[in-house]
């Protein structure tokens, strides 16, 4: 970093007329809340990229109207404002931070000059998911408009279409060479590039399938087809794609280039074992792979296509028991999800074009948008649950695949009615997931009685559960009434005498809905008991708060064989009865 003299840069600061779109004045007399210090990052970074100047400033103990120096004792103590500089970077998309801190002590008293980079090219900087900018002297959500003008500033300098002066043919893998002849020729059978392409030479077949640019090799070329030894032509980037498997097992392997051979070998690794699926048109279940290979491949080779290599980070595969996550870095570059598979879009742009190019060239990608709606097909066909997209991040994206089904009667509904339209199987792939629904989303639903149940508890439709053949899955997921549980209680207590909270879990949890998590569940249980207590007055505690002992109240009057509890020795020899094996 260049050496800058703080009094100097205050003085000019302080010399503007008013503040700037890369310049802030905050008064800051006594703290500064943490949150607006990193949206201000956010938005002051955002705003030098903009503006193409290196440096945006923050400026505490500075007056914000006449610029006059009030003093601050933000941070003051102990070393405390050393750390910021971490704190905001785990905040901030891409580790951004502040750049320098400059403190200066003045006869007018303290001031702080925080020095922030300018967002990297194409790489606006987001805070918990949202991007800031400023407006005049305003903090405000960076528009449309401008984050489309920060990330198309890498469409200009393509990565992928540099030249590695370096490199040469002899960079290039034999066998992975000799793929991409197969490939080439299968994407372009029947036309006459697919007869030529046998006697081309090597440097001629690059050439025409767009990976090297005149006999130069690209990085594109090194990607897909290079040597693994001949990745250090492309560092800082990190060309790996690590596969690890998560659970019980754990495992680990990472993958280099060329990645047109090296696809297939990572998925040789994920387990993809059979599984049988029940439907009502058949005597026998069916069997299906976990996993289709083809939409693995599809994820694996977007991810190759739209990561975002200066970033300097690999593409992650994590297997899970029952689900594939895809991680790659940058954001979703055109339109959003629902516009490939429910709308059929045609992006119109692409993070790396010469890569794109060159995988379609390949019959790796198509360039048309329908990968993502064939994968959503390819899911519905086999009953599974759909993909789900994760933009929690807005610099990374997370593709979930599942390999496992989740609700047997959405399956078995599906596998029977393959005409439903997709954006029907898009709300019923969400009830299953237990995830919200809008209202015109449940009307919809209701009006073709394909769900029943209370929001947040809907399920398919008894009717669709006795055509499918699924009525015990769906027994079993419906949500039963809460007159049926205290019913239950009440047994339970009449015949034991008293019971503790884990007692109770052990005999109601299993009986719950299995669509319910473990934790709501519990959840389910203790307003059980709340409302029996505090609202019927018919179960009382007589332990504590965090052990409590639950007895039956004998209501005055009442029959003591309906009502009344055991007394207390027979109950004791009830518990002890429950202890042997």
């Amino acid at each position: 970093m260049t050496t800058i003299d703080p009094a100097a840069i205050l003085a000019e600061l302080r010399a503007l007329s008013h503040e700037t779109e890369w310049v802030e004045f905050k008064a800051a007399r006594t703290d500064f809340d943490f949150r607006d210090l990193c949206k201000y990052c956010s938005g002051l970074a955002n705003e030098a990229n903009l503006h193409g100047r290196p440096w945006a400033w923050l400026v505490f103990g500075i007056e914000n109207r006449t610029h006059a120096i009030v003093g601050t004792a933000y941070r003051q103590q102990g070393g405390k404002l050393d750390q910021l500089k971490h704190e905001v970077a785990q905040q901030l998309t891409g580790g951004h931070t502040v750049a320098a801190i400059h403190v200066l002590t003045l006869p007018e008293g303290r001031v702080i000059l925080f020095q922030i980079p300018a967002a990297p090219t194409g790489q606006p900087i987001a805070y918990h998911g949202h991007w800031y900018a400023r407006d005049g002297e305003s903090l405000v959500p960076l528009s449309l408009s401008e984050l489309d003008r920060i990330r198309a500033q890498t469409i200009a300098e393509d990565w992928t279409a540099g030249i590695c002066a370096q490199a040469t043919i002899a960079d290039i893998d034999p066998a992975a060479l000799a793929e991409a002849r197969k490939t080439f020729t299968a994407k372009h059978a029947g036309r006459p590039l697919a007869a030529e392409c046998q006697g081309w030479d090597g440097v001629t077949f690059l050439d025409k399938a767009k990976l090297t640019v005149g006999g130069a090799i690209t990085r594109t070329a090194l990607l897909l087809l290079g040597r693994p030894e001949a990745a250090h032509h492309l560092t800082p980037a990190v060309t790996q794609i690590t596969w690890k498997l998560e659970g019980e097992q754990r495992a680990y392997e990472h993958f280099a280039p060329p990645f047109l051979l090296t696809v297939n070998a990572l998925y040789q690794r994920i387990r993809n074992l059979k599984q049988r699926v029940m439907t009502a048109d058949r005597l026998v279940p069916i069997e299906v792979d976990t996993y289709d290979r083809w939409v693995v491949l599809e994820a694996l080779h977007n991810a190759i296509a739209h990561q975002d290599y200066p970033r300097g980070a690999r593409i992650v595969v994590a297997e899970y028991p029952d689900r594939l996550v895809f991680e790659s870095v940058g954001s979703f570059f055109e339109g959003a999800v629902e516009d490939y598979w429910l709308r059929e879009r045609t992006p119109a742009r692409y993070r790396n074009p010469f890569l794109t190019q060159a995988m379609i060239h390949l019959n790796m990608i198509d360039t048309m948008g329908y990968g993502i709606r064939r994968m959503f097909s390819e899911q519905r066909r086999r009953g599974f649950p759909l993909p789900d997209y994760d933009f929690s991040d807005p610099m990374r994206v997370r593709l979930t695949i599942y390999g496992q089904v989740i609700d047997p009667n959405y399956t078995a509904l599906l596998m029977q009615h393959q005409d439903l339209p997709l954006s029907t199987v898009l709300l019923l792939d969400r009830v299953q997931k237990r995830l919200p629904i809008d209202a015109d989303g449940m009307r919809l639903l209701r009006r073709e009685k394909l769900v029943e149940g209370r929001q947040k508890q809907m399920v398919v439709a008894a009717h669709i559960a006795a055509a499918t053949g699924t009525e015990a899955s769906y027994i079993r997921n419906r949500s039963l009434d809460d007159q049926h549980f205290k019913a239950l209680i009440v047994e339970y207590l009449r015949k034991f005498g008293d019971a503790s909270r884990a007692k109770l879990d052990e005999f109601l949890l299993p009986k719950l809905p299995d669509l319910l998590t473990s934790e709501q569940k519990r959840h389910r249980v203790r307003n059980l008991l709340h409302r029996m207590s505090k609202t019927d007055g018919i179960i009382r505690n007589t332990g504590s708060r965090t052990k409590p002992r639950w007895l039956l109240v004998v209501a005055k009057g009442a029959k003591t064989s309906q009502a009344k509890a055991p007394p207390a020795k027979a109950a004791r020899t009830a518990r002890k009865s429950l202890k042997k094996p």
